[in-house]
């Protein structure tokens, strides 16, 4: 099978809600060619000299770093500054970059939902819920009987089609189409210059805003008509199915934040975890959310959360917590993020044949520890 990086990113678009992202992120595409082959992808938390050296030196297509390779307006890329040479080299390596980043932490699935099963809780919900927004469509199209499946398909394949866990929807009814031509049209079936009835399909499909163009251009591409008809509804969101940042939800049973701790440091492969809180306090409800998400500990209070669990905590945000009574566990931004990078990838492979995969294994956590030193 023959991929290129444009396939490589409606998968990726496909398995990640990108308009989950928060307003302030820079995710998607951020660097490369979508016509180029895709044959490897990296996966790494964020594209340092030595991700990006990695992914070259493995020939790498693709690239897909959780944090965006570019996040504020670039003006210039000088050789002469770190961060632009790293840039620069994987230009001229042409590989791309792709990035997930708050999508892939808010995502079914993502990386708030891997730490949730981590920490042991069944169910989790949103623990900031997200706005009511209209960012789903429904794509209705008149197609003849005979090529109705080579349009569902062209638009499937373009992301549309999609209803939580199921690809592929659509729904069809049979009815009859009608058109006159004109001199200056060229139809594919009956005549110009009379009515002509042509027995068609209604083809409805749900599209998500970010996958409506590439669906659209499909449907134009694969439709056999000069002039195709077609309509697109805005969809209200559903209220039933609640989306936002963090999660939150119980464990079945009561556990300690000092075997909390320990269980997440564990199953991370970090050698260490902070906490705040007495070790042996007990709790059932966890609040979470992964990354730089201290700001999250007043939507734990709220909640009425046990414990809260983050990768990183201000020193004054601590002393609410305590004050306040949540045990808080702080994995370390990269321990909280990195391990659901390598999982995308294998998942990635895995729904694509033939695709190879791999971790940036070199990459680790710069906020090093150190040992206390005695002089003597």
């Amino acid at each position: 099978m023959t991929y290129t990086i444009r396939d490589g990113v409606q998968w990726l678009q496909k398995r990640i809600p990108m308009e989950s992202a928060a307003s302030w992120d820079n995710t998607g595409l951020l660097l490369g060619d979508p016509v180029s082959p895709l044959r490897r992808i990296g996966t790494c938390l964020t594209v340092t000299a030595q991700t990006a050296f990695e992914a070259i030196q493995r020939g790498a297509d693709l690239l897909i770093a959780h944090h965006p390779l570019l996040f504020r307006g670039a003006k210039s890329l000088l050789a002469n500054r770190p961060q632009d040479q790293v840039i620069l080299d994987l230009i001229r390596a042409q590989v791309a970059v792709f990035s997930p980043h708050t999508a892939w932490d808010n995502a079914p699935g993502g990386i708030n939902e891997q730490l949730a099963r981590l920490a042991g809780i069944g169910a989790a919900s949103p623990l900031r819920r997200a706005p009511a927004k209209k960012n789903r469509f429904k794509i209705v199209v008149f197609v003849p009987a005979e090529v109705r499946t080579k349009v569902a398909q062209a638009m499937f394949g373009a992301g549309a089609g999609v209803i939580g866990n199921y690809r592929e929807c659509s729904f069809r009814l049979a009815g009859t189409g009608t058109f006159f031509g004109t001199d200056a049209a060229d139809p594919v079936l009956g005549q110009k210059g009379r009515l002509e009835e042509v027995a068609e399909e209604r083809l409805e499909l749900i599209c998500s805003a970010p996958a409506l163009p590439a669906a659209i251009e499909a449907l134009r591409k694969s439709h056999p008509y000069e002039e195709p008809a077609f309509d697109i509804y805005p969809l209200e969101a559903d209220p039933g199915q609640a989306t936002g940042e963090g999660r939150v939800g119980m464990r079945d049973e009561e556990i300690d934040l000092g075997t909390l701790a320990g269980n997440l440091a564990r199953s991370l492969g970090t050698p260490f975890v902070q906490i705040v809180g007495s070790p042996s306090r007990k709790g059932r409800k966890i609040a979470l959310a992964c990354g730089a998400a201290g700001e999250f500990l007043t939507d734990a209070i709220a909640a009425g959360a046990d414990f809260f669990i983050t990768g990183e905590l201000r020193y004054h945000d601590a002393l609410t917590a305590e004050a306040a009574g949540v045990g808080v566990v702080v994995l370390g931004h990269h321990a909280s993020e990195q391990f659901a990078m390598a999982s995308l990838g294998v998942e990635m492979a895995r729904a694509l044949p033939g695709l190879i995969h791999g971790a940036c294994d070199h990459e680790v956590d710069p906020m090093m520890t150190w040992p206390a030193q005695r002089e003597g």
